[in-house]
């Protein structure tokens, strides 16, 4: 069976048609691990220096590493262990109130720039937000501070919390029907319930929930950076910016860099010895009928854990929506210097996108037709390996690492803001490529499977097939991956925080030099407009997938 499936892929592709898939993955392959070599390659250079050793020895560095790995392991803790019960009522309560809506704004989070979180938690938490005033008013002065580790992990959880919540809940959804019928007929008690069959499945999960937080929060730099409040509130990614741009010390950033990229190796490493969670079983599609929520106690626990949610993570949201719309928007929109960062933002974005869904194209492909070769030699399994851990190597090497490298190496050459605009293009696409893998892999393979072998059989080829049977099929997955990678460009801060000057400006640069400089209305307007427009790419590309499933659904 195995073989006859192979031999039908293999049947697709022309020789003329293999050879440009390999070509073209091998080119993107060559491209990313040249570009990450490189800035590695420096730091290693720069670092192999007499007074690394002795700088590693720092106690600053080592206090720098200890509240990375705490602030992560806090803000890892609080967004599962929150997450959870956040997902069991939604998971429970299916009929709930806006229950959809709910879910929807659980996604919300994922696809705002950081830097306009950020500043929603300020005014929900800061020393004049909305809490603090109302606690004053109560007689009690500033009882909430948003800025050092309590503000880190308020905002982490508030990112991470929704992502987490979701996971379980994809994962609590696919527990087969019959599992809630049999429990039903035992009758089953809520916390029987939670133990024997919704526990297990949330346990295989949480390994893979768990580093992937701790990942995001250990490699965290925005957040930092705005909510760190001081020295004794820094993480290393935060440190290194600080070595360039403020204290002018390449070798303290330099070891620095190569300590970021022991940490999120091991991790990465440690996170690869979790296997990934199995099925549940055969089951014959009976729908999910929960009674375990029906109990008056059991709603209104619920009802108050999502009420709370709720109110956690819309409050920011409303809070940057009304104090954006109090702002003098038409200023903001006339103003120069807005023009300016705004086209930087659409032309860094628009070829970040791009150069990412161009590679992540060229690396599907010539994984499938590798995995349509009859004979897969040695070189080719490592080939494979190699196109399928590509996506995932800025995990290893994180933006602001990347940054430090290439500044290391160009700074021979003269000014280094010279080569900026197509440094952080290329470190925006590779921060996007992870996901516009995972959004092409499944559409290219599922086109390739159902339509490959009628248009071999066909005789149509080249750009005939491009035009003609790819591009109707994959249009509604390239603008789903195109519209997240355009979002994740404009709110990047990471890259620009390195190179961003006078010159070089892009809107959320625009919007943390406002914010610095205590002009808040200006960086409340600048936070609704950037996030409107991040919103209403993320909105496009979303839809545009739904639309799709929605129209497959009906076909079926």
């Amino acid at each position: 069976m195995a073989r006859r499936h192979e031999r039908a892929l293999n049947e697709v592709l022309t020789r003329a048609e293999h050879r440009r898939a390999i070509g073209g993955g091998a080119a993107s392959l060559a491209g990313i691990a040249l570009f990450i070599g490189l800035a590695t390659a420096a730091l290693l250079a720069f670092g192999s220096g007499g007074t690394m050793p002795s700088i590693l020895g720092d106690p600053y560095i080592h206090r720098v590493l200890r509240f990375t790995l705490l602030q992560a392991s806090l803000s890892t803790i609080l967004s599962v262990a929150l997450a959870i019960p956040v997902a069991r009522s939604l998971a429970r309560q299916r009929r709930f109130p806006g229950r959809i809506w709910i879910v929807r704004l659980m996604a919300v989070p994922m696809g705002l720039p950081v830097l306009i979180g950020a500043l929603g938690l300020i005014g929900v938490w800061g020393r004049q937000g909305i809490l603090n005033s109302f606690l004053q008013s109560a007689g009690l002065s500033e009882p909430v501070s948003i800025y050092g580790l309590s503000g880190i992990l308020l905002a982490h959880v508030f990112f991470n919390l929704p992502l987490a919540s979701r996971l379980i809940l994809a994962g609590l959804d696919r527990i087969p029907g019959e599992y809630w019928l049999m429990a039903s007929g035992l009758g089953m008690r809520p916390l029987s319930v939670f133990r024997f069959i919704e526990w297990p499945v949330i346990r295989r999960l949480l390994p893979g929930i768990a580093g992937l937080i701790f990942m995001l929060c250990a490699t965290s730099f925005t957040l930092v950076l705005v909510l760190g409040g001081g020295p004794a509130a820094t993480t290393i990614e935060v440190a290194i910016y600080q070595s360039l741009r403020f204290d002018f010390d390449p070798e303290r950033a330099v070891a620095l860099a190569l300590l970021q990229i022991t940490v999120t190796g091991l991790i990465l490493a440690a996170m690869a010895l979790f296997p990934a969670p199995d099925d549940h079983g055969l089951t014959s599609g009976k729908p999910i009928r929960r009674l375990d929520g029906h109990s008056p106690a059991a709603r209104g626990a619920d009802s108050l854990v999502l009420v709370a949610a709720v109110a956690f993570v819309a409050t920011p949201l409303l809070f940057v929506a009304v104090a954006g719309m109090k702002a003098d928007l038409l200023k903001l929109l006339g103003e120069p210097v807005f023009h300016q960062a705004a086209l930087t933002s659409l032309v860094i974005a628009l070829s970040a996108g791009t150069l990412a869904v161009l590679m992540a194209a060229a690396i599907v492909n010539a994984r499938m037709a590798l995995d349509a070769s009859r004979r897969a030699g040695l070189g080719q399994r490592g080939f494979m390996a190699a196109l399928s851990g590509a996506s995932s190597l800025v995990l290893l090497v994180p933006p602001v690492v990347l940054g430090t490298g290439w500044f290391l190496l160009l700074r021979p050459v003269g000014d280094v803001t010279r080569f900026a605009p197509f440094l952080i293009i290329a470190i925006n696409a590779l921060m996007a490529l992870p996901f516009v893998v995972r959004v092409l892999a499944p559409a290219m393979e599922v086109n390739r499977t159902r339509i490959g072998r009628l248009a071999a059989s066909l005789g149509v080829t080249g750009f005939a097939r491009l035009r003609l049977v790819d591009w109707p099929a994959l249009r509604k997955p390239l603008q789903m991956a195109f519209s997240f990678a355009m979002a994740l460009s404009l709110g990047d801060l990471g890259a620009m925080a390195l190179f961003g000057s006078n010159d070089l400006m892009t809107l959320p640069w625009l919007l943390f030099s406002r914010l610095g400089s205590y002009r808040t209305s200006d960086a409340d307007g600048l936070a609704l407009i950037l996030g409107l427009v991040c919103l209403a790419l993320t909105v496009a590309g979303a839809s545009g997938h739904h639309r799709e499933d929605g129209d497959a659904h009906e076909r079926r």
